[in-house]
């Protein structure tokens, strides 16, 4: 057996998954009181008939609620404003209902309310404060597969612009206090969105999987949640009324999450960063279109680094899993064909090239230099970086 070499793993939320659970948050809920703020998006979860039965369930038992909507991945100044609102109104729970911007939305009001300076004061890399790690109970009910926000210390936000940036406000503290994953509210998903939010699903698992931090103990998740994304992604974007694809999915996203806090993502999230904070693009979409071409400069690179066997023996793992299995076929040929997968993937879902999103020549450069390798199994250059972003690009 292998030599299993330390590794440190952060706590997780609550976990309560499966069909129906959402039928549970009322008393969830009322663990912690009833004077409750809603965060959830646009009206399509509150039109929603579950959405409608979930709220009926609300005003059922004696649930004060006080709605919030995010529309749009928060900013600084959306979760500023919303913490003025609510600071004395003796909140006693935040909830959240909706995508990861959403969560991540309910996950930094949670955090703020009790706090007397902005939020931006401390983001990573943008604050100088240090966060008591004090908060209000937060719960998270994910309507998505895709970003496992619901189980991760983050909350993400954005500030789009020249000046802009996306990164994060984070405490081990932040970690959602329950999480309800109830994968019938992800039945209603477009199509369209299904693609980019298991795209990013997809992305993270691969991203953990081949991190240089990963660890033993991420590397099995990550490997149970590839095998969901395998048996359920390309069916859920087909026939979004399956609910047996949606559950694996479902279940793919909550491992994502918890394998991105303790493992770390790859270029492709660097990517993710540079780009979403200059433009509001979804984040899978850019995590989706870059997969093919960022896991192919991997394998690429890895082939001619010895040292890097390990890494290299993964992609091949991959290549199994998703390309199945093939006579006569080496480690190279079978991390190729995971490769080929996602670019074939890419072609089916439809992923969109940059252009269409009218990014400006004069911006490139700013988006390259800011775009991290930070836990890839490779580093790339800028020349590599620069190849891979305008693959996609034209």
């Amino acid at each position: 057996m292998d030599m299993i070499n330390s590794f440190s793993f952060s706590g997780m939320p609550k976990i309560i998954f499966g069909v129906g659970k959402s039928k549970e948050l009322p008393s969830i809920i009322k663990k912690y009181g009833t004077n409750m703020i809603l965060v959830t998006g646009k009206e399509s979860f509150k039109n929603s008939e579950e959405g409608k039965k979930i709220l009926e369930a609300f005003v059922a038992n004696s649930i004060n609620i006080n709605s919030v909507e995010i529309t749009k991945e928060p900013s600084p100044s959306t979760i500023d404003n919303v913490v003025s609102s609510y600071k004395n109104k003796n909140i006693d729970v935040v909830v959240a209902i909706g995508g990861g911007s959403v969560m991540d939305a309910g996950k930094a009001i949670s955090a703020m309310l009790l706090e007397d300076k902005s939020v931006e004061d401390y983001i990573e890399g943008v604050g100088n404060s240090i966060h008591s790690g004090k908060k209000i109970p937060m719960i998270a009910i994910p309507t998505t597969a895709g970003t496992g926000s619901e189980a991760t210390k983050n909350a993400v936000l954005s500030k789009i612009g020249p000046d802009g940036y996306k990164a994060s406000l984070r405490h081990e503290n932040f970690v959602p206090n329950v999480a309800v994953v109830d994968p019938v509210l992800t039945l209603t998903l477009p199509q369209k969105e299904t693609a980019y939010s298991g795209m990013d699903c997809f992305t993270q698992l691969v991203e953990s999987y081949i991190s240089t931090n990963a660890s033993p103990f991420t590397d099995v998740l990550a490997q149970d949640g590839l095998k969901a994304v395998k048996a359920s992604l390309e069916t859920c974007y087909d026939d979004g009324s399956n609910l047996e694809a949606r559950i694996q999915m479902s279940f793919a996203a909550l491992i994502s999450g918890i394998c991105l806090s303790n493992a770390g993502l790859g270029v492709v999230h660097g990517f993710a960063s540079s780009i979403g904070s200059r433009y509001n693009i979804p984040h899978g979409a850019i995590c989706g279109t870059l997969m093919a071409v960022a896991n192919e400069a991997n394998v690429k690179k890895l082939k001619n680094m010895p040292y890097c066997k390990d890494y290299l023996t993964k992609y091949a793992r991959l290549g199994l899993l998703f390309a199945g299995k093939k006579e006569n076929a080496t480690m190279e040929s079978y991390a190729d064909a995971f490769v080929d997968y996602l670019f074939a993937l890419t072609d089916k879902f439809k992923l969109p090239k940059f252009n269409m999103f009218g990014i400006a020549d004069d911006n490139v450069y700013q988006i390259l230099k800011n775009t991290s390798c930070k836990n890839n199994p490779i580093l790339l250059s800028p020349i590599e970086i620069k190849d891979i972003f305008q693959r996609r690009n034209k």
